[in-house]
């Protein structure tokens, strides 16, 4: 049977990756279900830890010492359910060489999405290539077509037909104006506010004037 490896990045803090956690099991769960019902099995690469009662990866330390048992060619889920500090799995991530599939759920409680959105900017960044996906509950026809595309040929490929570059987008006239106005109503707004308002002695004013404008 072809498996699937997952690993879990998460908080830094203690206290906030233990009462994340129940979230996170509950999204692995439903991942690894769907999972195995295309045909293959999942090895979660670090186990759920009963002294620090959470399994996620909580430093950069743990997250290079994780990644060294995981094979460089396996397909690899990130699965995110929580907002995470992706310092923890972006150096295993830029060297590991298997299709790379990152997860997140449809709830603003932690929220995973965000986290996993933070999560793709760096890999973005890096150059490293990846998927992903996001479901509510892991069961819909979106999720589950695009998991089984990228079981089958390690690739997800989204309809990007709504995307435009920004060279070609036309804003009407009408609407320009007022964008335009809004917006130096704004920066005036600011620069107004550092003229009048009084700072401490220590405070810089060109860096609080900056700011605000």
């Amino acid at each position: 049977m072809k498996t699937v490896y997952l690993v879990a990045s998460g908080d830094l803090r203690l206290s906030a990756n233990q009462v994340c956690w129940p979230a996170q099991e509950a999204m692995e769960q439903k991942v690894i279900a769907a999972v195995e019902r295309e045909g293959w099995k999942v090895k979660r690469a670090h186990p759920y830890d009963p002294v620090l009662k959470h399994g996620f990866l909580d430093s950069q330390k743990r997250g290079i010492e994780v990644f060294r048992t995981i094979p460089p060619d396996a397909p690899l889920i990130v699965a995110e359910a929580v907002w995470q500090y992706t310092h923890h799995v972006l150096p295993g991530l830029m060297t590991h060489r298997g299709p790379i599939l990152t997860v997140a759920n449809w709830s603003g409680q932690w929220p995973g999405l965000v986290g996993m959105l933070n999560l793709n900017g760096s890999l973005t960044k890096a150059g490293v290539k990846y998927s992903t996906l996001w479901s509510e509950n892991f069961d819909d026809e979106f999720f589950l077509k695009g998991l089984r595309q990228w079981l089958k040929t390690g690739k997800v490929k989204h309809d990007t037909s709504h995307v435009r570059a920004f060279d070609e987008v036309r804003v009407p006239a009408n609407a320009a104006k007022i964008g335009v106005k809004r917006l130096w109503a704004s920066l005036t707004k600011g620069v107004w506010e550092c003229t009048t308002r009084s700072f401490p002695t220590s405070c810089s004013t060109r860096s609080v004037c900056s700011r605000n404008a």
